[in-house]
């Protein structure tokens, strides 16, 4: 598996365009997630990169968090409103771990007060997910053509120009 840190070695197109279009959209990106029932289930999220890694946090009790406990593979989908696609797109999927490790939980909480004012130091959290990375890709328009970069894990990121 991947930590979000070695991502962006390996795929800096992608990451580039992932971290911008997650900062153009205040930190939103739509989490896929498992059912109990097998169905897929599509969340807002406001994923964090934080220490090197992509994490996922947020509200305790939602069906999105017990989806992970079940199964942790995911899929995180840069939110996207313009349909001509014209600041790019991009998605990356893994699995998660569910950290419980309270100083970690406290550090995480200390950096989110600091860049969003958001207050949750000091609580025990349900679960703070770690993200590692197994696929992604993005898309970019211009200049007649489209781009995909695709990377996988084990393999260089490349790009498939379609026109």
């Amino acid at each position: 598996m991947t930590s979000w840190e070695e991502f962006t070695a390996l795929a800096p197109r992608i990451a580039e365009i992932f971290v911008r279009r997650h900062g153009a959209t205040g930190n939103l990106c739509m989490l896929a997630t498992n059912r109990p029932d097998g169905f897929p289930r599509i969340s807002p999220m406001e994923p964090r990169i934080f220490e090197g890694q992509l994490w996922i946090g947020g509200m305790p009790n939602t069906a999105k968090f017990r989806d992970l406990v079940r199964d942790p593979r995911f899929s995180l989908h840069t939110a996207t409103v313009d349909t001509h696609v014209g600041d790019g797109d991009a998605k990356v999927w893994g699995t998660v771990q569910d950290v419980q490790d309270e100083a970690v939980h406290q550090r995480y909480a200390e950096a989110l007060y600091a860049e969003t004012g958001f207050d949750l130091r000091g609580q025990v959290f349900d679960h703070l997910f770690r993200t590692d990375l197994v696929g992604a890709a993005a898309v970019e328009v211009g200049g007649g053509h489209l781009d995909i970069t695709v990377w996988r894990e084990g393999a260089d990121e490349r790009v498939v120009r379609k026109h």
